[in-house]
């Protein structure tokens, strides 16, 4: 209870002293409280239940679902509170933060972010365009016990340029607009290097987003601070670093020798590979 204590406390704190901001810092509480507690699963209709049952509290059932997608909540406030409450954030000295995108198949149709996606991991008997929403979310990683843990961080939804200009969405009164997903990305670190201003980060992620399309604009963003870790696609052709210019004339060679794809480069070293062990942790080099 003491945990709980030092850890709402500080996210109370965010609301307004108003009449309604009182309101909504008790329901936001108890709603976490009711998502702790194993009661009941976390749907809204269940935490309702939660609120009423486990902790007397009188609320219409009009009124807690209008505040559950309450615009008026302190998000950015709330999210930056948390993140300054993880107690040992670094691994090694520096931030280990996880980039991935996912679909949540949904089947209401009146559901904000949902649109039909492709599902690169959909079975044979799965549809491959689900009605789905698509998230692009970041995670810190850290190993408690001996194994690795991804916390989640932030989140945006993504939306596909075609289905907005075939039929433009609104959040609240805005229309949305088509941003890339490394721009979303890059939003998001931003937001996180405004809490850890000086700690080193390291992204890891796959091999879609590891390209000059993320590390560039996250170079621009944090800094020589920021590095990322990510797997090559076996196709990726690479090249040498190119030669000082000689005095030649014309535009600078931009690449140098062509060293062969990702794979090729690879197959003399797979012989010598072997697991990596660290605190118990038995982390694969394959």
């Amino acid at each position: 209870m003491f945990i709980l204590r030092d850890l709402l406390n500080p996210l109370q704190a965010l609301f307004p002293v108003s009449e309604e901001g009182r309101q909504r810092r008790t329901w936001f509480v108890c709603t976490l409280l009711a998502i702790i507690v194993p009661f009941t699963p976390s749907r809204t209709s269940n935490l309702l239940r939660s609120l009423r049952t486990l902790f007397g509290l009188s609320v219409a059932k009009s009124g807690y679902y209008t505040f559950m997608a309450s615009k008026k909540l302190p998000w950015d406030q709330l999210w930056a509170a948390l993140w300054r409450l993880i107690p040992e954030p670094l691994t090694e000295g520096r931030l280990l933060v996880a980039l991935d995108d996912s679909i949540n198949p949904k089947t209401g149709k009146k559901i904000f972010a949902c649109q039909h996606h492709f599902d690169h991991a959909a079975k044979t008997n799965q549809c491959r365009y689900p009605w789905s929403q698509q998230i692009v979310s970041i995670g810190l990683l850290k190993s408690i016990k001996r194994r690795w843990c991804c916390l989640p961080l932030a989140f945006e939804f993504y939306f596909m340029k075609k289905h907005l200009q075939a039929k433009p969405v609104t959040k609240g009164k805005k229309p949305v607009e088509f941003r890339t997903k490394f721009e979303q990305a890059i939003d998001m670190f931003a937001r996180l290097a405004g809490v850890f201003p000086t700690q080193p980060v390291l992204v890891v992620t796959d091999s879609w987003f590891g390209n000059n399309g993320l590390l560039k604009p996250l170079r621009q963003a944090l800094g020589a601070r920021a590095q990322v870790l990510t797997r090559l696609r076996v196709n990726n052709t690479l090249y040498a670093l190119p030669p000082a210019a000689g005095g030649r004339k014309g535009r600078p060679r931009k690449y140098g020798a062509k060293l062969g794809s990702a794979s090729e480069l690879a197959a003399p070293h797979q012989p010598q590979a072997k697991p990596y062990f660290q605190k118990g942790i038995s982390i694969p080099t394959k």
